[in-house]
């Protein structure tokens, strides 16, 4: 199958144009007339992944490697030591970053992983209800997402709204009309303006909460005929 055919697939299931302005989702590096036989699934690009790949394979990933105005490609530094071997490979690399939040991640970790029923969604934010303590309902959320603790900001005691972004979206908290905010990325000047709006925060991790991607896309290329692969992306964190 051609690449361009595969291309439109993914293009019809989350359309590239819902990708945030900043971002830089679509086709990265290949050739759009360039025959895929088989397709391989991560959240991102590192160099054990790339040894790892057959040659002329379609790597599809979350994060774009390609991100912010790349001027130069010197191959001793990131990401151009890591393009130069996937074009020495012929590699091709698709990405769907913000758009695939906006119409999947989201939604799938708030319904399969979280197991709960969304009452609102609103572009990067599904919202849910609980009635619980919030002591209580980090606990569980960290257990979820295999968190090693809840890192969180307690405004509360008692949650009753829940906002849910995966990722990064600590920049969105302004806007968020709820009792307590899930997301990842959480930085110190966050938390205290959390704090400040009397917004509870638990911070689920940016790569806890984004590793599903693979799952989710699996699950839709797996009738086009191709040998789709999930890697074993590993989180760049350790916790000791």
């Amino acid at each position: 199958m051609k690449l361009l055919e595969i291309y439109k697939f993914l293009n019809e299931l989350s359309p590239f144009e819902l990708q945030e302005s900043w971002d830089n989702s679509g086709l990265l590096i290949g050739d759009f007339e360039e025959e895929i036989a088989t397709v391989v699934l991560s959240i991102d690009v590192d160099e054990k992944l790339i040894d790892s790949l057959e040659e002329n394979t379609l790597l599809i990933t979350h994060h774009p490697i390609i991100f912010g105005g790349l001027k130069q490609l010197e191959f001793s530094k990131y990401p151009a030591n890591l393009i130069q071997k996937m074009i020495r490979k012929n590699i091709s690399n698709i990405a769907m970053h913000t758009n695939f939040d906006r119409t999947h991640l989201n939604e799938y970790v708030a319904k399969e992983i979280l197991g709960v029923e969304i009452v609102k969604k609103e572009g990067f934010v599904a919202y849910f209800d609980v009635n619980e303590n919030f002591d209580d309902f980090a606990k569980k959320v960290a257990s979820v997402f295999k968190l090693p603790h809840a890192k969180s900001v307690k405004c509360s005691d008692k949650i009753k709204k829940v906002a849910l972004t995966t990722g990064s979206g600590c920049s969105l908290m302004h806007s968020i009309e709820a009792d307590c905010f899930l997301t990842g990325d959480v930085k110190y000047h966050d938390a205290m303006q959390a704090k400040s709006i009397k917004l509870s925060l638990i911070d689920i991790g940016h790569y806890e909460s984004e590793h599903f991607f693979a799952e989710i896309l699996q699950k839709h290329l797996k009738n086009l005929g191709l040998a789709v692969i999930i890697s074993s992306s590993e989180n760049p964190f350790t916790y000791i």
